[in-house]
């Protein structure tokens, strides 16, 4: 019978369990469960079996000696007491990993020095040579612990930790260790869908660690086989013979497996080179064949279709903040990540590891189960959901809805009133087929149609929005009042809206500069949708919505045309003209704007429709500057600079009249040979140069872009031409 030793498996903090019932599974008898790490005994071969098979232990030690002690006496002592010439000669290259603290010894650097020493006066005491330190490449790695007033001396058999796995020559940003990765896996019973020919898909891979994992696990491939560095290598205990037969087992259940068909395994990411990455990962694994990677945005996230998949597992680890910049803006990726889950997958299961547990609140989707762990440093939650009808969380229930109808105003109509709710009822009236035949959310409803109220009225969704004009001086302070509360009290009623839903934005004369009063800001974004596209849109913080209305024709044609294109956006405001080129397929966009609020609104519209950074960049800079500067080409480009600017982070003044023939030239310089700029204004009295003409191609599309909802007479809202070279 083979003779038994104590031995130590260390693993990450909150993995203890898993690992226990792994290495019982490998054959060893599991002792004492300690914060990171298991003991347990058994004989080599299998101490050689938890190295090679095991998928979640950083180190396998074999335990020398265990004794009281805290001092760097202590140590000496007990180091030199242990026979190493039974562990290895003189010659070997040894290192020394030493854990922990006690009074005495404050640092790890000191603690290792007086066991090295203790180990060269060892073997200088038998008159034989000292044994050289290399700290990369030892023969023998030694591990001595202190911990709780002992000490544990031990001999590293695994070498380097076991979550190196070999197959990771390069890693994306922040990688998931390979040992976390399938302990995530574990806890989502992966094996378990597998067996029953589940698929597996990773919306966010990154390096493609959990894909790798994944097929390793249900291909039942050991972990350990393309190692070639072994810490027991160099131990002078070494079995060759039964380290072989392991090795030679596992090989063949290797060959076997890789020649049957295995459960769906894809991964998807927004970052080419991130992709690439995963794809060498892969190679190196060698299950090339049987795990398939491809850039692709989580916007694009469906179910596969060249295969029928009624189980499987999503399972993916978002960006954190420091990957993608505020948690304002990853809430909306959790977000729109939820929603596809909800969409595509229903039956399946999903997990997702986060370190922004709070923003796994906010997916719409209740998780049943929850385990906290560590991402290297970073606490973090591993959050399981069965997809299904009764997982999807409502955010607004129906009492909250009827408590919102029971506060609409039901004061009786002044003559007024009665006649501008009339004229609400008409154009909504007039305006319902249109609106349900294109599915329209948000359109203007009102827009100073009676010279009495001069207001314009828009809906979004659920909400109302109310912009006062200038009143004429012939007009008193006391009567402007009167028609606003008129205006508002008959859209509380025409709408069924409450007060609360109505943003009301004012103009005074005789309040100076701030012709539009700000109120105290409620940070209040609403969801909504445009085409295909989801925005935010802010009715009561700022001047504006965060979406432009009467551009909806044009975002929409950008929508239509982007596929595969190059598309700037200049001028961006809150980027929603780049949600919809990269909602239409396009290749990349850059959005570029002077405002850093209205970058981020873009950054967090991106966002919430699963278009990454990667492939959708924000600029911050003066427009024209930057257009002076830049050296790339797009095949579509948005020019929509304001009527007038000047702003202090500018150079001079903008005057869209005065500057739009050098904006259009300079804009046409990066415009490809066969791409299309597209040039509005909402300057009401704007005359086009004629000298614009005379170089490019150039076609009046005002008309066309006015939707029904701004189509009255008049002059129009805003103009548009689309440019092309010659």
């Amino acid at each position: 019978m083979s003779q038994k030793h104590p031995f130590i498996a260390t693993c990450p903090k909150g993995l203890e369990q898993l690992l226990a019932s792994e290495i019982a599974a490998l054959g060893a008898e599991v002792g004492r469960e300690s914060v990171g790490s298991i003991s347990f005994v058994s004989d080599v071969a299998t101490a050689y079996r938890v190295c090679l098979w095991s998928r979640l232990a950083n180190r396998v030690l074999l335990v020398l000696t265990e004794y009281r002690g805290e001092n760097a006496d202590a140590i000496y002592d007990g180091v030199k007491a242990i026979e190493w010439s039974e562990h290895f000669s003189a010659t070997s290259k040894i290192t020394i990993d030493f854990n922990g603290q006690s009074d005495e010894i404050r640092n790890t650097h000191f603690g290792a020095l007086k066991s090295k020493d203790a180990i060269v006066d060892y073997f200088l005491a038998k008159g034989e040579k000292r044994p050289s330190i290399d700290k990369d490449n030892p023969d023998v790695r030694i591990n001595v612990r202190l911990r709780k007033g002992y000490i544990t001396i031990a001999i590293d058999l695994s070498g380097e930790s076991l979550h190196r796995r070999a197959y990771r020559t390069s890693g994306a940003m922040a990688p998931l260790k390979e040992n976390l990765a399938a302990a995530l896996l574990l806890r989502a019973d992966w094996p378990g869908m597998a067996s029953r020919g589940g698929g597996l898909i990773d919306p966010m891979c990154g390096s493609g660690t959990l894909l790798i994992e994944a097929a390793m696990m249900a291909m039942q491939i050991a972990p350990g086989l393309l190692r070639s560095r072994w810490g027991f290598l160099g131990w002078l205990g070494h079995d060759q013979n039964a380290w072989k037969q392991l090795l030679e087992e596992a090989q063949t259940l290797r060959a076997n497996s890789m020649a049957r068909d295995w459960p769906e395994i894809r991964g998807y990411d927004a970052n080419g080179k991130v992709v690439a990455q995963a794809e060498e990962n892969i190679d190196n694994a060698g299950l090339g064949r049987f795990v398939k990677v491809s850039r692709r945005e989580l916007a694009q996230l469906a179910m596969p279709t060249h295969r029928t998949l009624p189980e499987g597992l999503l399972i993916t680890n978002p960006p954190y903040g420091e990957r993608l910049g505020e948690q304002a803006e990853l809430l909306h990726l959790y977000r729109h990540l939820g929603q596809a889950m909800t969409a595509h997958f229903m039956g399946w299961q999903a997990a997702i590891f986060t370190g922004n547990p709070d923003l796994g609140k906010r997916m719409g989707v209740r998780s049943y189960k929850q385990y906290q762990l560590l991402n290297g440093t970073i606490p973090a939650k591993l959050l399981l959901f069965n997809i299904n009808a009764d997982a999807v969380v409502i955010e607004r229930d129906q009492a909250s809805k009827q408590q919102d109808k029971s506060a609409v105003s039901d004061v009786q109509l002044t003559a007024g009133g009665q006649m501008f709710a009339n004229r609400l009822r008409k154009n909504i009236k007039r305006l319902s087929k249109w609106k349900n035949k294109n599915d329209i959310e948000c359109y203007r409803v009102y827009d100073a149609d009676m010279p009495e109220y001069s207001v314009a009225v828009d809906c979004y969704g659920s909400a109302v929005h109310i912009a006062e004009y200038m009143a004429p001086v012939t007009i008193s302070e006391e009567d402007a009042e009167r028609r606003l509360r008129e205006v508002i009290e008959a859209v509380s009623q025409v709408f069924s809206v409450s007060a609360g839903n109505i943003a009301i934005k004012e103009r005074r004369r005789q309040r100076g500069k701030d012709q539009y009063q700000r109120q105290a800001p409620r940070n209040s974004f609403m969801e909504l949708k445009e085409g295909q596209a989801k925005v935010l849109v802010n009715l009561f913080d700022y001047l504006d919505t965060g979406l432009f209305l009467d551009h909806r024709p044009v975002r929409l044609d950008i929508a239509a045309r982007a596929k595969g294109k190059r598309f700037l956006n200049l001028f961006s405001y809150t980027g929603v003209a780049s949600v919809q080129a990269g909602v239409g397929g396009a290749r990349f966009t850059t959005s570029v704007d002077m405002s850093k609020t209205y970058l981020q609104w873009a950054r967090r519209n991106l966002s919430l429709n699963g278009l990454s950074e990667d492939r959708h960049r924000t600029e911050h800079a003066d427009c024209r500057r930057w257009l002076k500067s830049c050296e790339d080409q797009y095949d579509l480009i948005l020019l929509d600079p304001p009527t007038f600017s000047n702003s202090k982070r500018m150079d001079d003044v903008l005057d869209t009249q005065r500057d739009h023939s050098e904006l259009i030239n300079d804009a046409m310089r990066c415009l490809a040979p066969d791409g299309l700029l597209i040039f509005s204004t909402n300057k009401r009295d704007f005359s086009l140069d004629d000298t614009v003409g005379l170089d490019y191609k150039i076609e009046d599309k005002t008309r066309w872009s006015l939707d029904e909802d701004f189509s009255r007479g008049g002059k129009p809202i805003h103009h548009c031409w689309y440019i092309e070279h010659k």
